[in-house]
């Protein structure tokens, strides 16, 4: 906790000075432009990986970059997908998931759960990655999680369409959606295109969209 506190004074010394009028603007108001959903895992950092200041980024984490179904009884996840899409206007959604995911690699070799039922539970929004997943034919355990980990980005960009507030704004071409796979080792993102349906990377595809910019 030291070392957190430690952070803070610095951050509060150091960058806070740097960017006062970047807060004193924030103070009142934001705007970010897009939506980024992702693992709450440790090593996976939006901001960082993205280079975006605060302000720019409407973050959403949580295990397994999982966006459930829109349902009649919305949870955290609908209700800020809700937000950012409706209120703030978000003109695009990033769904990241990453290398070496604990709740993905858990899926794709079927551990036992049984001492964790909530994190059992929630996992089960990505049931429909892992029957792909398993339908297919893996050289090794770990390219069956790496393939989990890319099911479940895909997976999770059908289920945020389900959303209304995503499928109007699709439909009203103000919104695109983008599936990504951060690998922690490299810092490289494998992005998903959705006309050719397969990942490609990021540095040799900037344009590239998991969905159509305007629905039919």
């Amino acid at each position: 906790m030291k070392d957190i506190i430690d952070g803070f004074l610095k951050f509060q010394r150091e960058a806070y000075p740097k960017r006062a009028k970047l807060f004193k603007n924030l103070a009142t108001h934001q705007n970010p432009r897009a939506l980024f959903i992702s693992c709450s895992d440790s090593r996976l950092v939006p901001e960082l990986v993205t280079q975006r200041e605060p302000g720019d980024l409407f973050v959403i984490r949580n295990a397994g970059n999982i966006v459930p179904s829109y349902g009649p009884e919305p949870g955290g996840v609908t209700a800020s997908v809700e937000y950012a899409v409706a209120a703030l206007r978000v003109s695009d959604i990033v769904i990241c998931g990453h290398s070496d995911c604990g709740a993905m690699t858990a899926i794709a070799t079927c551990q036992c759960l049984d001492h964790m039922p909530a994190v059992d539970h929630w996992l089960r929004y990505a049931d429909s990655a892992r029957l792909v997943n398993e339908a297919r034919v893996h050289v090794n355990e770990h390219e069956r999680i790496a393939s989990m980990v890319r099911e479940n980005v895909i997976a999770q960009l059908a289920n945020i369409q389900t959303h209304p507030s995503v499928r109007l704004a699709m439909s009203e071409g103000r919104l695109t959606l983008h599936g990504w796979v951060y690998d922690i080792e490299s810092g490289t993102i494998d992005a998903y295109d959705g006309g050719a349906m397969k990942f490609v990377p990021l540095v040799e595809n900037p344009t590239v969209r998991a969905a159509p910019i305007r629905l039919p």
